[in-house]
């Protein structure tokens, strides 16, 4: 072990550790990407892939994250961009939940979707994509539904869980999941111009809150659809509400909801 760090030690430039430096000590030591990568971060020395962090996310707040267990609902528009970005932010374990495939109405908001993923399973799509982006993720994909029936066992020693459904129904049984796990749930939805998100911890019942008006299968999204610019921007709000609480940092949307009008520039915030 010591021969492990001193070679951390020596290739690194400073505090930070390049990629190819990653490589060979990987290859060198027969260990993971992330088992090096969290040795690393142990005796704070950080990969370079996550310098830009370094001024707001400390060497220590960043293997909080590396640490850290997400799991992403949906794999479609909202969910892309979350495990996207929950990727690229040094979260290191990512199990993400999605039965479906992509088809040609997709491509006009899933940042996963285009010619050559047509058809494919869109797990084993993200997962190659995130292995692309930042190899010492762990990445469990289950081309399974979510249901009310096996939450409790998809979401085993998971931290958060980032809502990227797109049916009322489904949304408010993965609520019912979460509460019973004790686990924590991000929510967001889109439709047109619009967006919301809402943080919801064990015993708040935001979502039955927020939908307790509502009847059928979808909202608003499906009259008005799903636009290419909302999706992210609603998708980026719930990966920071994540960060948030993975670190215990800042202020959250817990029972609150953030409501937001593109169209005319409005974001309301509505509490519970």
């Amino acid at each position: 072990m010591k021969k492990f760090i001193d070679a951390l030690k020596n290739y690194a430039e400073g505090d930070l550790l390049p990629l190819e430096a990653e490589r060979i000590i990987a290859e060198e030591s027969d260990l993971t990407i992330a088992e090096m990568e969290d040795a690393a971060l142990c005796i704070g020395i950080l990969p370079a892939r996550y310098a830009r962090n370094r001024n707001t996310i400390s060497i220590a707040e960043q293997r909080i994250l590396f640490q850290s267990s997400v799991a992403v609902v949906g794999c479609g528009g909202l969910g892309g961009y979350i495990i996207e970005e929950l990727a690229r932010i040094g979260v290191g374990h990512i199990t993400v939940i999605d039965p479906d495939s992509f088809e040609e109405h997709n491509l006009n908001r899933q940042i996963n979707s285009d010619m050559d993923t047509l058809g494919r399973i869109k797990v084993t799509v993200v997962s190659e994509r995130v292995l692309k982006i930042n190899p010492a993720v762990t990445i469990l994909p289950l081309a399974e539904p979510f249901t009310i029936k096996n939450g409790a066992r998809q979401f085993a020693d998971i931290q958060v869980v980032a809502d990227a459904l797109d049916s009322i129904p489904r949304r408010l049984e993965l609520a019912e999941v979460c509460e019973k796990c004790g686990i924590p749930m991000v929510h967001g939805s889109v439709g047109g111009w619009y967006g919301q998100v809402a943080t919801q911890f064990p015993g708040e019942n935001t979502l039955q809150k927020i939908y307790s008006r509502y009847s059928g299968e979808r909202g608003i999204e499906k009259d008005l659809g799903n636009l290419s610019f909302v999706v992210p921007l609603i998708a980026s709000i719930e990966v920071s509400e994540i960060v948030k609480i993975l670190l215990g940092v800042g202020s959250t949307l817990r029972g609150k909801m953030l409501s937001l009008n593109l169209l005319d520039m409005e974001f309301t915030e509505i509490s519970f």
